[in-house]
């Protein structure tokens, strides 16, 4: 009798449970699932990722950074971050899948100030060498270098144009800093020297992480320039950041403001989305680069 009691009892809460439990949703159509696909490749799994780079045509973001000082009111990890949220919007205004954080560029002229890290030279071009090589192997055919550092300035289009010295199956392109332009707001601070963790930067990181900005530091330490090196224009010498700018700091960062920092990231969330645009439409680039490469094995015979 207790047995068969127990036995009614439990098959009563059974079914109380199984009628109020929810019908089983639909398995979700395959563009529903697509609309829902991250831009971080780090966040797809290896199933997402294969939809993600059919979705994206290919096209592959590689937001560029540094570890380097931004006077004493900014991060170190400024430009990494800065960049990221840009290349990050971008992406979701035109889909691509956007490479991991990345900061193994040219900063040897801020090797003097404390959290900088330095990659040496040879390390810096066969890691952006092999990272690239793997994410075309992966099926990032088209790889936009989208560069938030003002010292890979002259690595980044140096390391484009070694791609020609070897075969490559993919394309590099490589997309400078986007600020400034029509309907700018008034600057406050001297925009010559508007260079590095002034007004504009630290505007754009107001949007970008406001949690990391202290504006309350920034008139701590100098942004000036101290003009300390006297030669001619258009002679070059790698010292001239430090003879300018020794505490790694060029402007008036405490100007800055959030309506500047919303023009400054609009500008370039539109650039980058722009430009993945003109990658996925571009199918010259590809043709002409294997031609090249194609002729230069055998240049006696390249039409004159």
């Amino acid at each position: 009798m207790h047995k068969t009691l127990l036995l009614s009892i439990n098959a009563l809460c059974a079914s109380i449970v199984w009628a109020q439990a929810p019908a089983a949703a639909p398995a979700p159509s395959p563009s529903s699932t697509q609309d829902k696909l991250s831009v971080h490749w780090e966040e797809l799994t290896a199933a997402e990722f294969r939809d993600a780079i059919t979705r994206a045509q290919g096209t592959c973001l590689l937001p560029f950074g540094i570890l380097e000082k931004h006077g004493l009111h900014l991060p170190l990890g400024n430009d990494l971050l800065n960049v990221r949220y840009a290349a990050l919007n971008a992406a979701q205004q035109e889909y691509a899948i956007v490479f991991p954080e990345y900061y193994f560029g040219q900063i040897f002229e801020a090797k003097h100030q404390p959290g900088t890290v330095a990659y040496s030279r040879r390390l810096q071009l066969d890691l952006l060498q092999e990272t690239t090589d793997e994410m075309a192997r992966n099926g990032c055919k088209k790889i936009i270098i989208v560069n938030g550092h003002g010292g890979n300035n002259s690595l980044l289009p140096f390391f484009a144009q070694t791609q020609l010295d070897a075969s490559h199956d993919y394309v590099v392109y490589v997309l400078g800093i986007m600020r400034g332009g029509q309907g700018e707001p008034k600057h406050k601070s001297n925009p010559a020297t508007d260079m590095h963790a002034g007004e504009s930067e630290t505007s754009m990181s107001m949007i970008a992480r406001p949690d990391l900005v202290h504006l309350d530091r920034a008139p701590q330490e100098s942004g000036a320039d101290q003009a300390r090196l006297k030669l001619p224009e258009g002679l070059y010498t790698g010292i001239w950041w430090y003879a300018r700018f020794p505490n790694h700091y060029a402007g008036e960062g405490a100007v800055a403001s959030r309506e500047l920092g919303e023009f400054e990231a609009k500008t370039w969330i539109n650039g980058i989305a722009q430009a993945i645009r003109a990658v996925k439409a571009d199918q010259e680039s590809l043709r002409l680069q294997n031609e090249f490469y194609e002729r230069s094995k055998r240049p006696l015979e390249t039409p004159q």
